[in-house]
């Protein structure tokens, strides 16, 4: 007779298991509205290991074997789209390459490592009977470009998330706060004239005033968190030829807001002290958070991890549960060019994510 799998053999399998996915995900081009096959990809994955899911275009979920409505949900996510790899890359992106204890490939940090390691995390747990959480697995698309058909799309189909864990690259450190995102389209007006007489408003002067408004203001309020709110002017365009006063000047405001204003408030205060025309792209991307004394937080702090506030956006920001962002791999590999996770990382964040919610469900 067969002795029954362990759970550390059945965790060594999985991490195992998660690994060829990410080589597998690595392999298999996948950028933003681009998803397709990695999708499938996915779908084999559960499909696998005899695990039920649902499709939303190309958004992937399932449910533990034993879900029940009366009991809370925890949402386990990250994404499986990528960026375009950069012109300086010397590797092929979408040949995953094992070297010094390292997996090179595109999408490897950001965020596959994240991706496969909560996959075999739900997988370890999927067939638990006695949970005191039912736990959604969603692994989502459109996330590097906050795509509408996204995350977004799916959570209306998703059961009521009472927290969430979102994979993304945090050296399986816990970022209990991340900063909402605005995009300002901003128009500065003037009048048309000729540069060599003394003619005209000259739009870009109107411009370069906001401008330095902008690049000096300091929000009244600072979060305890994520520090203060930071705008960042990242394009700007205007005039047509030498000699044209110009009477219109484009730039675009980057701004990473914290929970201590809205989206709205912002955009108002904005408003009150420049003279351009202010647009906002969406009001979608908010702040998120998740307290400091959350059960999910403090099992972390009990493995030793610490808390922080993390300045970048990530799926976090159409949620509205508590959500607390953590996952292997480094931020800072995310976009760059020959993006690698070692090897040991994916080890490390399926084993992470196994110890953090034992001490919860």
């Amino acid at each position: 007779m067969s002795q029954p799998v362990t759970p550390a053999v059945r965790q060594t399998q999985l991490t195992a298991d998660a690994l060829d996915l990410l080589k597998r995900l690595i392999a298999t081009p996948s950028f933003s509205r681009e998803e397709t096959q990695t999708a499938r990809l996915i779908e084999d994955f559960f499909q696998q290991r005899s695990i039920p899911f649902e499709r939303l275009k190309n958004n992937i979920w399932a449910k533990n074997q034993h879900f029940d409505p009366a009991k809370p949900t925890i949402l386990l996510n990250s994404h499986h789209d990528t960026v375009k790899p950069n012109t300086s890359w010397t590797l092929d992106p979408f040949t995953p390459l094992e070297q010094d204890d390292k997996l090179f490939g595109l999408g490897s940090n950001d965020a596959g490592g994240c991706l496969v390691s909560l996959m075999a995390t739900f997988a370890y747990f999927y067939d638990r009977p006695d949970m005191a959480y039912n736990i959604v697995m969603a692994a989502s698309a459109e996330e590097e470009i906050s795509g509408r058909d996204g995350l977004e799309l799916l959570l209306p189909d998703l059961p009521p998330v009472s927290f969430a864990i979102v994979g993304e690259p945090t050296e399986m450190q816990l970022a209990i706060a991340e900063k909402g995102l605005l995009v300002l389209d901003c128009v500065a007006h003037g009048v048309s004239g000729h540069a060599a007489r003394d003619e005209g408003e000259n739009a870009i002067y109107k411009a370069i005033k906001d401008i330095n408004w902008l690049s000096t203001y300091q929000f009244p309020n600072v979060s305890p968190t994520l520090g203060p709110i930071k705008l960042s002017v990242t394009i700007i365009n205007a005039g047509t030829q030498h000699n044209v006063v110009p009477d219109k000047c484009q730039f675009t405001v980057d701004v990473r807001v914290t929970e201590q204003y809205t989206l709205e408030e912002v955009i108002a205060i904005i408003r009150e002290n420049i003279e351009s025309e202010v647009t906002a792209r969406s009001v979608r991307l908010t702040p998120s958070s998740i307290p400091a004394d959350h059960p999910i937080v403090q099992a972390g702090l009990a493995l030793g991890r610490t808390t922080y506030g993390s300045p970048t956006t990530s799926d976090q920001a159409v949620l509205s549960c508590p959500s607390l962002k953590c996952g292997p791999g480094h931020s800072s590999r995310s976009h760059s060019a020959n993006e690698f996770i070692y090897l040991r990382e994916i080890g490390e964040g399926v084993d992470g994510y196994i110890r953090m919610l034992e001490q919860v469900i």
